[in-house]
């Protein structure tokens, strides 16, 4: 018995400890929770009340609606800035300063050595050091608005109780803000918008191994999915004969592995901005429409931040500038919106806005290298990249009068990057101009102008004009060489003359359809081309759905904008997906091939999330892309193992003519015909949506196509706590090569409609909310109306929170 009573004890006293650590834990848990909350709620923007700020001249009055768009009051437009700074710097400084450390090569000294290797590539560019000089030689009132942007910024970072959480998970505090980091948050732009930098290498080294018919084949343009704006469509390039190349007869290449050869093949980035616009004869008020939807990838939050900006007009203060659009934090400016007079908005222009030069360097001495009428030497810089937690790595950069050497060309010559970027009239802020602008004609003479990377750049106006130009001021003259291919700048006469004076850039005003529209496709042909280059054109046929959507319509409201922004229809997949129920009628006697073709026999049209049959289409297009240039890669890779096959538009024509018009002797010599790549083909997706979950049945488009919106510091949390930051993963219709580009993490990152002089009719939604705080009532306000397609209110609704911004006395 007393046995069983000291049992008894000692369960009784381990049940006691086991209770007393449970209560513990779960006091430590609720202690590290309220912790956590106090530290997030500490560094939530100021909403309300009065804030007294060293710097303003007035006091500016700060109001926000029920999706946290910013309706900011002020005296002038200095204060403007100022109030708009300190605005950007209480909800979005860690995204800013993201911007501005990844142009500047400096995000490992923020998050580590996982930035390393984009440090490396971005650093050879020495954007801090171009950064300096630019703001430098800036006219004196921007300089003064960016003098004042960055007091304010730096004053909403210290108003802050705590500094934003993103710094706290990192241990990190946030440095100043500063003019010069403004012109990298453009340069981050220039990073992000321009085309992958090697197209060129890649295209030398396909020059390099293949007969240049071939190549020119290979890498055509599709004339099939083409719709400029002005000039015709491209001339297709024929199929080179066997005489030219006959893979049947060739020596074989080296087998390349699957991995290999998809990653030599994938999109390097998916493509996807519209605009598009009517004039005032096809709209019911006499005002033209705008549209625009620019494509980015995705996050948390999302990288424009909605605004109303006003103040009085410095020529007439009896009247009131008032902007409504979309900023982008880090620069005082409004990036695309309206005026009430005008409304314009940009897509990619992919024109050519860089080249590679040949190094010739002298054989007695390596730092010296030939240039126009002798020799030159090399500057070498020797950065040193901070790393979070690591020692410093140096990195060595060698300059030459062209840019920095950033590769090699095929026969190991060191080649340069001559980019628009790197050149200090890059940037400005002439986008200021467009604030007061009150015409068409006003807004195209001003788009010349701006120091930004070169864009389509369309507007309207209340009067119901129309136009579309590039917006940019550094368009290259070329002279003497072949800018698809390294260049020997060395030569007198060749290379980049001087820039397109703004007198000379294309213009299209009120076309007499009424209508314009681009979606970063080949806009111009003839002499417009031959100045602009081809930087990657993505494929038409986004372009041309718009254009055919347009011109369904005769007459337009905003609504029927947005209808088109969110069309979905799959009008450039309806070929490949009858080439795959043929290839499955074909070779019905495989199980799989039998369950593919059941599981397809429905075609809705369009890119909808409960389509088996488009995500079946799409990925056969895939597989028959990857079957049908694998020979020519892999000859390729075999001389050099890093090719890869240029982005833009180089795919689509070469492989459906091959497709269809059969030529054996540009088969792989793996199949006997071309029926037996296809048949291949659709026995790899049939094989791989059997192994994938549910079976090929429950491979709908959605699946594919589910939503990874997530923070940029998500990864850093455990796995069950990321939604706490993330927008919730959700199925969404689109896909690209149609209007509603989307992709899981690249999508639009705004979509409005406005007619000039009608904002109340006129509509702005963004996937994300307008603060970086999870504890914000605004960190996600507006994503349900993005992801359903519902458009809110250009204007900002009633005011639910009121902060007054006030000059600190004595002190301005």
């Amino acid at each position: 018995m007393s046995a069983d009573i000291a049992n008894t004890t000692a369960g009784a006293r381990w049940r006691r400890r086991l209770g007393w650590n449970a209560a513990a834990l779960l006091a430590l848990l609720l202690l590290a929770f309220a912790a956590a909350w106090l530290l997030l709620a500490g560094s939530r923007p100021r909403l309300d009340g009065r804030q007294t700020l060293a710097g303003l001249a007035a006091p500016v009055r700060v109001t926000r609606d029920a999706l946290g768009v910013a309706r900011i009051s002020a005296q002038n437009r200095t204060d403007l800035a100022y109030a708009l700074g300190f605005v950007h710097g209480q909800e979005r400084f860690f995204e800013m300063d993201l911007m501005r450390r990844a142009a500047a090569g400096e995000l490992s000294a923020l998050v580590g050595p996982a930035a390393l290797k984009v440090d490396a590539t971005n650093r050879v560019y020495r954007f801090r050091a171009l950064a300096q000089r630019i703001v430098a030689q800036l006219p004196a009132d921007q300089r003064g608005l960016l003098d004042a942007y960055a007091r304010g910024v730096n004053a909403g970072l210290n108003a802050l109780d705590v500094r934003p959480w993103e710094y706290l998970l990192l241990g990190q505090k946030p440095q100043p803000w500063t003019p010069a980091d403004s012109i990298l948050v453009v340069d981050a732009m220039y990073l992000d918008l321009i085309t992958p930098p090697f197209n060129t290498v890649q295209r030398a080294r396909l020059d390099a191994t293949l007969p240049r018919p071939l190549v020119d084949f290979l890498l055509a343009p599709d004339p099939r999915w083409e719709a400029p704006l002005q000039g015709a469509v491209s001339t297709p390039v024929p199929l080179p004969a066997a005489s030219v190349f006959d893979l049947r007869s060739a020596p074989p290449a080296p087998a390349l592995h699957t991995a290999a050869l998809a990653h030599a093949l994938r999109e390097r980035a998916v493509i996807g901005s519209n605009s598009f616009a009517v004039s005032g004869k096809l709209t019911a008020s006499g005002a033209a429409i705008v549209a625009n939807d620019m494509h980015l990838g995705l996050g948390v939050p999302n990288i424009w931040y909605r605004a109303e900006l006003r103040y009085p007009d410095p020529a007439d203060r009896a009247r009131t500038i008032t902007l409504n659009g979309v900023t982008l934090p880090g620069a005082p400016l409004l990036v695309a919106g309206t005026n009430g007079h005008i409304a314009w908005g940009f897509t990619d222009s992919y024109g050519k806005w860089r080249d590679w030069v040949r190094v010739l360097r002298d054989p007695a001495d390596p730092l010296r290298y030939r240039v126009p009428g002798g020799w030159a030497t090399l500057r070498v810089h020797h950065e040193v990249i901070d790393v979070a937690g690591a020692k410093p790595v140096p990195l060595t950069v060698r300059d030459t009068i062209w840019g920095p050497i950033v590769a090699h060309g095929p026969h190991g010559t060191p080649l340069a990057m001559d980019w628009i970027a790197l050149h200090a009239r890059a940037v400005n802020l002439d986008l200021l101009h467009l604030e007061t602008a009150s015409s068409v004609d006003q807004a195209l003479a001003i788009a010349p102008t701006l120091g930004i990377p070169p864009q389509n750049f369309l507007v309207g106006d209340a009067q119901g004009h129309i136009g579309w130009t590039i917006a940019g001021n550094a368009i290259p003259l070329r002279r003497g060489f072949d800018p698809n291919l390294p260049a020997d700048f060395s030569r007198p006469g060749v290379g980049w003359t001087g820039w397109l004076a703004p007198a000379d850039y294309p213009r299209i005003v009120d076309p007499p359809d009424g209508r314009l529209w681009t979606a970063n496709n080949r806009v111009a042909g003839g002499a417009w081309l031959a100045l602009e280059g081809n930087g990657g054109y993505n494929l038409g046929a986004r372009a041309q759905q718009l254009r055919d959507d347009l011109n369904a319509r005769q007459r337009f409201t905003p609504q029927d904008m947005l209808d088109i922004q969110l069309d979905d229809r799959a009008v450039f997949m309806q070929h490949w997906y009858g080439l795959l129920r043929d290839t499955l009628t074909q070779n019905p006697q495989q199980p799989e091939l039998r369950a593919l073709a059941a599981a397809t026999q429905t075609w809705s049209g369009r890119a909808s999330i409960d389509s088996v049959a488009y995500h079946a289409a799409r990925a056969f297009r895939e597989k028959v892309i990857a079957a049908a240039l694998a020979p020519f890669v892999a000859r390729v890779k075999a001389r050099y193992p890093h090719f890869a096959w240029p982005s833009g538009d180089t795919r689509e024509y070469a492989v459906w003519t091959l497709v269809t018009q059969r030529p054996l002797y540009l088969l792989d010599r793996r199949y006997g015909s071309w029926n037996a790549l296809l048949a291949d083909c659709a026995q790899q997706v049939a094989k791989d949506f059997a192994q994938a979950p549910g079976g090929i049945a429950a491979q709908t488009w959605g699946r594919r196509n589910t939503t990874r919106i997530d923070h940029p510091l998500s990864a850093a949390l455990p796995a069950p706590l990321r939604w706490l930051i993330d927008q919730p993963r959700t199925q969404l219709p689109g896909d690209s090569n149609m209007p509603r580009v989307q992709a899981p993490a690249f999508g639009a990152s705004e979509r409005f409609g406005i007619m000039p002089g009608h904002l109340a009719e006129s509509y702005l939604h963004m996937p994300g909310g307008q603060s970086d705080n999870p504890l914000s009532p605004y960190y996600d306000a507006g994503w349900q109306a993005w992801a359903k397609g519902q458009p809110t209110p250009l204007l900002p609704g009633p005011a639910q929170h009121t902060l007054l911004l006030v000059p600190a006395p004595g002190r301005r």
